[in-house]
This record gives structure tokens, C-alpha cells and sequence, in this order.
């Protein structure tokens, strides 16, 4: 491997890789957040076929209610994990950790695939399912903070905004991939068929692709600035520890931040297939299309975005989406009820492309908040904190309060509040782009240094 140097701590030179490692390791990581957001995708996108497998006997709002609960349940162990794996993360690698939970993340979904219904073993397979659910909840808090991380430490300075981006063109491609699996399985099987056992393929499909990222991960070493940073000897060896104490700050305005990415990212992708047949009462077949070319679109835009934020910056990107949301959130949504393809399709891409804004920067915008020695632990924990409030349960908020209060505007009245959130952290978020980052002890784009060492007991 050739590689070219960057200084680092206290002078020590921090290996750079060259472009085909730094693919291979992009591919790597983006890998795994695409087989999070495929699960996403077909749970989202047969959430009929899984209310009729699991809870049959449920009303079809009940029913819905019920399906989008275990998509939101599960994250109360996103914290959890990301304090346990991430924290592990900075102490024993970002490589060893990834391997483990793109293996429980796949692993589950792929057994969720094999799942007796509630016909067959009664009030056990809701049981079951909601346990592979919350093995997915815990594993992928340690997942995100880890992929990233191990992009942004691996791309070259100049380019981390490009390379970062295909993190989130690795959800794109994992949901597109998921609602066309979707739709292929709706319009190749019979109803019956469709409800017995079609909604098992996709499922199934998940431990193969888990698979092929386990082999791609362990087929590469830890990042060039973790194992400078172990060559050094200043890698954390109390982690959570550390984190709370060096980094509480940047973790507190992550958590704000995420909370506008969140509701964006799981109100379109995943709830908005249920919102348009639903509510909008608009074909679902219909509606998968929609979504489908809408992602898509933002899959083709994606990696620019990264790129111009290497030239422009993270934040007037990032807050140009906030601000947008804000002002454009109703607008968009008086679009979608209107009716037709053409008024949805641009209502849908008005949110698309605030959404795609955000997912085209944070890749590289928020690992460069955390310096190495603690970056994987207070990335993690504060994702998973805030995805676990704001994200996994935005489908079951919408649909709850709809059905509450029969206002159909509610999910945009909650983005521009998530938007109105994320505003004031996003202006304190120091530019971090074109910065080096694989110091281990100095906060990206600050004076700010973390102890290198715990402190020595006294007595």
C-alpha cells in the first residue's frame, strides 16, 4: 500500500492511504449502512404484509400502529450500544467492532426472514420478532459512528467530503434496493402468496449482502490515524469515561443537530410509503414508484453535494437544508395533497433534496467534531441518542398523531421543528473542511486539546 504522510501528534507522521485502499475501505463501510437501511426498507415497505403476519387480529390503524412500533421500540437500545460499541471503538479499533455489527445487523434481519407467524406460534412471534428487532436496535448504535468514522479517517483531507458522501449514497442504495425488492415481490406474487411467504425474500436477502461486508471490512487495516494513534500509545483505555468528560460539548450539539436529520431521514424514507397510501390514499404500487425515482435522483446528486462541500464548506450546506425545511416543509406536503403525479413528485423532491443537502455532508461534517482518541465513542453515543429519540420513532409519531388529531399536516409541523432544533447547533459547529483530523488529542477546528493520558490517582 502507498501511502503519503500527514503531520500528527506532536510531530509523528500519520499515514495517508492511497485511492484503492481508500475505496476499498469506503466500500467497506458504506456497505453496512446500506444493509441497515434495506431492513428499513422492506419493513417499511410490506408493513401490511408483516401487520397481517404478526398481528392479525389487530385493526388495519391498529395494525399499522403496532408494525411501526417495532420499527421505534428497537431504538431504545441504539443508546446502549453506541455506548458500549463505540467507546470499544476507540479502545480496541474501529475494524473489530464494524466486523461484529454488520454481522448481528444482517444476521437479525436475515432471521426475521425465517420467523413462524403468529398463526403458528401465537403471541411468540411478535416476541421474536421484537427480540431480532432489538438486537438490530443495539448493534447498529455502535454501526454509523463506526462507518463513518472509518471513512473520514481514511479519506484523503482534501476529499473527505466526497468520500464521506458514500455513506449516505450507501442508505440510498440499501432503501432503493429494499422498496424495489418490494415492489417486485407485490407485483410477481399473488395476494396470498405475497402474504404467506413472499415478504420472507427480502429478508433473507440480508445475510448474503452481510456477508459480502464482512469480507470486504476484515479484508483491511484499522484507519491510518487510529493506528497512529496506537503507535503513539494515546488510544483511550477508559473509554465511556473519556467521553463524557472530554467531549460532552460536541455531543450535546450532534444530538441537536441529528434530531433534524433523523426526523427527515425516517419521515421520508421510511414513512412516507404509508403516509401516501394511507392518508394520501394514493395506489401503493403508485406511491413505491414515486419514492423509488425520487431516491434515485438524490442517489445521482449525493456524491456532488460532498464534493462541492469540499470546496464551499459543511455548514452553509447544512444549514441551507435546515433553513429550507423550515420554510419549505408545508409547502411541500400542500404539493403531495393535491393529488397527481406531477404536484406529489415535486412535493416529495422539495423534501428530497433538503434531505440530500444533510446526507451528502455529514459523512465528513460530524467525525471531524471528535478528535481520534475519542472520536468513534462521542459519535456513536450521540447519534445513537439522538436517532434513538427523533429517528426510529418519527413513523410512529406521524401516524399516531395523525390518527389522534386528523391534522395530515403533522409530519411537516414536526420537521419544521426539528429544523428550527438544528439551526443553533449547526452555526456553532466549527468548518472543519479541507482540516486535518487524525490528531488524537485536538478538537477539528478548535484550540482545543483532550487529555492524552487519565488523570493518576491521588491519595
Amino acid at each position: 500500500m502507498s501511502e503519503t504522510n500527514a503531520e500528527g501528534h506532536d510531530g509523528v507522521q500519520v499515514d495517508e492511504a492511497d485511492l484503492p485502499t481508500v475505496r476499498k475501505a469506503v466500500a467497506g463501510a458504506a456497505i453496512g449502512n446500506g444493509v441497515e437501511w434495506f431492513d428499513y426498507a422492506i419493513y417499511a415497505y410490506l408493513t401490511t404484509q408483516i401487520g397481517l403476519a404478526f398481528f392479525p387480529d389487530a385493526s388495519p390503524a391498529a395494525r399499522i400502529i403496532l408494525t411501526f412500533s417495532l420499527i421505534a421500540i428497537p431504538f431504545v437500545l441504539r443508546p446502549l450500544g453506541g455506548i458500549i460499541l463505540g467507546p470499544l471503538g476507540d479502545r480496541f479499533g474501529r475494524k473489530t467492532v464494524l466486523s461484529w455489527t454488520i454481522v448481528l445487523m444482517a444476521g437479525a434481519t436475515f432471521l426475521i426472514g425465517l420467523l413462524p407467524t403468529f398463526t403458528v406460534i401465537g403471541v411468540a412471534a411478535p416476541i421474536l420478532l421484537l427480540t431480532f428487532r432489538l438486537i438490530q436496535g443495539f448493534s447498529t448504535g455502535g454501526e454509523y459512528g463506526g462507518a463513518a468514522t472509518f471513512i473520514a479517517e481514511y479519506a484523503p483531507t482534501k476529499r473527505r467530503g466526497f468520500f464521506g458522501s458514500f455513506l449516505e449514497f450507501g442508505t440510498l442504495a440499501g432503501t432503493v434496493l429494499g422498496a424495489m425488492l418490494a415492489t417486485a415481490v407485490r407485483l410477481g406474487l399473488s395476494e396470498e402468496a405475497l402474504n404467506s411467504w413472499g415478504w420472507r425474500i427480502p429478508f433473507l436477502i440480508a445475510g448474503p449482502l452481510g456477508l459480502v461486508g464482512w469480507y470486504l471490512r476484515n479484508k483491511l487495516e484499522d484507519t491510518p490515524a487510529f493506528r497512529a494513534a496506537q503507535q503513539e500509545d494515546v488510544t483511550t483505555s477508559a473509554p465511556f469515561r473519556e467521553v463524557v468528560r472530554n467531549v460532552w460539548p460536541q455531543i450535546l450539539q450532534l444530538i441537536g443537530f441529528v434530531m433534524l436529520l433523523n426526523v427527515a431521514n425516517y419521515t421520508l424514507l421510511v414513512y412516507m410509503e404509508s403516509y401516501l397510501t394511507q392518508v394520501v390514499d394514493i395506489d401503493e404500487t403508485e406511491s413505491l414508484f414515486v419514492l423509488i425515482a425520487v431516491m434515485l435522483i438524490m442517489m445521482v446528486v449525493i456524491t456532488p453535494i460532498g464534493r462541492l462541500s469540499d470546496r464551499i464548506g459543511r455548514k452553509p450546506l447544512l444549514l441551507g437544508s435546515a433553513i429550507s425545511t423550515l420554510v419549505l416543509a408545508i409547502p411541500a406536503f400542500w404539493l403531495i395533497h393535491q393529488g397527481g403525479w406531477v404536484p406529489v413528485i415535486i412535493g416529495i423532491a422539495i423534501l428530497g433534496i433538503q434531505l440530500v443537502m444533510m446526507l451528502g455532508t455529514i459523512g465528513s461534517a460530524l467525525p471531524a467534531m471528535f478528535p481520534t482518541r475519542n472520536r468513534y465513542g462521542g459519535f456513536s453515543i450521540g447519534y445513537a441518542t439522538s436517532t434513538a429519540a427523533f429517528g426510529g420513532t418519527a413513523p410512529l409519531i406521524n401516524a399516531a398523531l395523525i390518527e389522534a388529531t386528523g391534522n395530515t399536516y403533522i409530519p411537516a409541523f414536526y420537521l419544521m421543528l426539528a429544523a428550527a432544533v438544528a439551526i443553533y447547533p449547526l452555526v456553532k459547529m466549527p468548518e472543519t473542511a479541507g482540516l486535518d483530523i487524525s490528531h488524537p488529542t485536538r478538537i477539528p477546528g478548535t484550540d482545543h486539546y483532550v487529555p492524552d493520558r487519565e488523570p493518576t490517582a491521588t491519595h
